[in-house]
């Protein structure tokens, strides 16, 4: 009779198991019927399969406990990786509770409850807080006194494509990874107003990297006209070539034997630029924000575009944001003054009315 019973136990076992990994499959062809990136998919299962498999359990025999345990032990990583992973297992666990809740309760009588509960859930910026960029004063003079050093850096090349980086930035909104990512073809003079160039960022909810359009503006245009001009063709490579980065690395291409043609020199990453800016803020920037990385920048264009009276569509629209609440998240610290804003409506409707009634005569 025991025997029968272990037997009985260990086939429910692998039927859990089989159902398990069954859920999971399906879990990732929901998410690729809903047009998520491969990249992203192969990343919503692994901190599900890293957990269970720690214990030796199944999602539905997880409790908060041993996640609390698992993330403050074994699985302990950075603030944000831990983040990531507790959130794509809440998400397998909303599939879950949706599709095979009831099934699971009839197969095995166990009721599904995510083990990521008002506890242990990360809300979606309080493990960060309000990013409070620099005040336009502090900005003004921050990218003033860096230009202004530009002539007696000991790398004067380098110091001006890192300065051209961080103004390029905050006049454009564009994300780090974004901006070292940019090639020379990528760079529209005729666009617009003032030109555009081409960003591939991410995209909304998972769906993988898109292309999209940057704008200059008559900052970015003299800035970027003069970059390439003056600085670009320092590098060790071809500026010529529309393939080649536009914010290169201090690193020497390759060349090829046969034609002893330079190869484009690999693009600079977001970490040298974000350890340049930090550097530079520390020197630089005055006020009562001492860090500047790149992503208080993108909060810093955001903020003070709205303050000089751009509208929230329209700085939706130069962040390249696919939702209005994302937007309005970048403009926490905005110095709004809706009883200004009131007036100024009035005054608006109030001249429209005018004109309609000229254009009546």
């Amino acid at each position: 009779m025991t025997l029968q019973r272990r037997q009985a136990a260990e086939i429910a076992a692998d039927d859990q198991e089989n159902f398990f990994l069954d859920t999971l499959a399906e879990y990732q062809w929901a998410r690729d019927a809903a047009g998520l990136a491969p990249s992203t998919l192969d990343k919503l299962i692994k901190p599900v399969l890293e957990i269970c498999q720690h214990y030796g359990v199944v999602a539905w025999q997880l409790t908060p406990r041993q996640v609390d345990m698992y993330f403050a032990g074994a699985g302990k990583r950075g603030r944000s990786t831990v983040r990531q992973k507790v959130c794509l297992i809440d998400g397998y666990f909303s599939f879950l509770e949706q599709r095979y809740a009831g099934e699971i309760a009839r197969r095995f009588g166990v009721a599904v409850e995510s083990p990521i509960d008002p506890f242990n859930r990360p809300r979606h910026r309080g493990d960060f807080g309000v990013r409070i960029p620099p005040s336009q004063r502090a900005i003004r003079e921050f990218l003033s006194l860096w230009r202004d050093s530009l002539a007696d850096a000991r790398k004067p090349v380098i110091a001006c494509r890192d300065y051209v980086m961080a103004k390029v930035a905050y006049v454009s909104g564009v994300r780090a990874a974004e901006l070292c990512g940019v090639r020379i073809g990528d760079l529209h003079w005729e666009a617009g107003q003032y030109g555009r160039f081409l960003v591939r960022g991410k995209g909304a909810r998972g769906s993988g990297p898109r292309e999209r359009e940057a704008y200059m503006f008559e900052d970015g245009r003299v800035l970027l006209w003069w970059y390439m001009e003056e600085v670009r063709g320092a590098f060790c490579d071809d500026p010529d070539n529309p393939n080649a980065p536009l914010f290169p690395s201090e690193r020497i291409p390759s060349t090829i034997s046969a034609l002893n043609v330079p190869t484009p020199s690999p693009a600079v990453t977001p970490g040298t630029f974000r350890s340049a800016l930090k550097k530079a803020a520390e020197q630089f920037l005055p006020g009562p924000v001492q860090t500047l990385y790149p992503h208080l920048l993108r909060h810093a264009c955001a903020t003070h575009n709205y303050e000089r009276g751009m509208s929230l569509w329209e700085v939706q629209k130069l962040l390249g944001h696919d939702r209005p609440t994302t937007t309005v998240s970048y403009l926490a610290t905005a110095h709004a003054d809706p009883e200004k804003a009131s007036l100024a409506a009035s005054d608006r409707a109030v001249q429209r009315l005018v004109m309609d009634k000229g254009n009546l005569r």
